[in-house]
């Protein structure tokens, strides 16, 4: 009898089952957990522009690296440098800071504990390439807070037919052979003498050619030197050339690069310029004849080179990724991607691969490196050279226009960089 009622039971059991639908009496599995969403990693970069083909150069860079490396996107943002303060300080502020940033200084950075150290990021062979003078100057306490990008050296260019048609044989090495070919250049009637760059974009630059020039400096003896006689001589010199009539017309109007296609079409003498200036305007104006010397001293000083670097930061956040940044920034520096950035931009690059095998077939890039290993730079290693920088391009004007001696100016902006300096020791 138990196994008829054993039996029986099995029945109902399996009518049961019949009655539920399909699947409901068989054996309850765990349902197959969804797929799980591949990561990606995110690099904010703000990059400046420096010609009309940055934007586009940097765009097909980004897509080529992303197309290598589906886990990783770039959000790029390719701004002029007269908005890329704005912006970058924009995001600091809504605690969104890039994660890469094209930028001219960063020790005020690296003192505010908001920048990572590119030692433990990127790879040890990208570090070995940088020029070991180049790199030192981004590097503060053993971190490197910054590593080269760009750089340049800076020389006179003028104009050979307006020379030509002025009797000027060679090109001014001195402060009184500067004065006396902007005179003739003037004198001739055909264009302005020398042309001098005080607005926001280069005030410091010009500031450098001549209180370097006049033996000067910014910082002496690890203290400010900003209103020493020799720097007060210089912008004296500046503002002579400009009273007497030797200047462009608008010094703290019109920029560097407006002042480039001002000589390209033959209406400025000369000025002082980067090495792209041989790259840049004559593709803008062919058959431009041009020619380049020293940047011109006070009589009896030594010649001085002059370089600037730009360079990147990487801002800490809340999502950043060491390995997708090495990645990115080996990428933009393979010597194939990065040689043909500095060729289409004019620049001199930062990497000893790169400039090698690009000085090999050009004796001007051979010069030019060797100036830049020997050339004298901005203090980018002084956190308060941002805000001085800043209380310098307010200058131009007040010297020029507002009446205010070269002496005064250069005395306020010394009180200025002390004080800024000061408190930054304190923090």
């Amino acid at each position: 009898m138990p196994s008829l009622y054993r039996a029986a039971a099995a029945g109902l059991v399996a009518a049961a089952c019949l009655a539920l639908p399909l699947g409901a009496c068989a054996k309850r599995q765990p349902a197959p957990a969804a797929p799980a969403e591949p990561k990606q990693s995110l690099i904010r970069f703000v990059a400046a522009e420096y010609s009309t083909e940055t934007k586009a150069n940097l765009e097909k860079l980004v897509h080529e690296f992303e197309l290598k490396n589906p886990d990783i996107i770039v959000e790029l943002q390719v701004a002029n440098w007269n908005v890329l303060d704005g912006i970058y300080t924009a995001m600091i502020s809504r605690n969104q800071p890039p994660d890469l940033l094209n930028t001219n200084v960063y020790a005020h950075f690296s003192k505010a504990g908001i920048l990572n150290d590119l030692s433990e990021i990127a790879s040890p062979r990208l570090l070995s390439k940088f020029y070991p003078n180049l790199a030192a100057m981004d590097r503060l306490d053993d971190k490197q807070y910054a590593i080269p990008y760009v750089a340049s050296v800076r020389n006179l260019y003028y104009n050979k037919k307006l020379f030509a048609a002025a009797g000027i044989g060679q090109p001014p090495a001195t402060w009184s052979e500067l004065e006396a070919s902007a005179r003739k250049l003037v004198s001739a009637g055909d264009a302005r003498g020398f042309g001098v760059d005080l607005t926001d974009d280069e005030v410091q630059a010009y500031l450098s050619y001549f209180f370097f020039g006049a033996g000067g400096d910014w910082i002496k003896d690890g203290r400010w030197a900003v209103n020493s006689p020799a720097n007060v001589e210089a912008l004296s010199f500046l503002k002579r050339l400009y009273d007497e009539g030797l200047t462009d017309e608008e010094p703290t109007v019109t920029t560097r690069d407006e002042k480039q296609r001002i000589m390209g079409d033959g209406k400025l003498g000369m000025m002082i310029s980067g090495n792209y200036f041989s790259s840049v305007v004559p593709r803008e104006f062919p058959g431009f004849e041009w020619g380049s010397g020293p940047i011109p001293v006070k009589d009896g000083q030594a010649p001085v080179s002059f370089g600037v670097q730009d360079v990147l930061v990487s801002f800490k956040t809340d999502h950043t990724d060491p390995v997708a940044l090495s990645k990115f920034l080996d990428f933009l520096y393979d010597d194939a991607n990065y040689g043909d950035m500095v060729v289409r931009e004019g620049f001199i690059p930062v990497t000893s691969t790169v400039g090698d095998t690009l000085s090999a077939d050009d004796p001007s890039m051979k010069r030019d490196i060797a100036a830049l290993a020997a050339a004298k730079f901005y203090p980018i290693q002084e956190p308060a050279w941002q805000a001085v920088l800043d209380k310098t391009r307010k200058m131009g004007d007040a010297v020029l226009y507002d009446h205010l001696s070269p002496k005064a100016a250069l005395d306020q902006l010394q009180s200025f960089a002390i004080t800024r300096s000061a408190a930054y020791a304190a923090q």
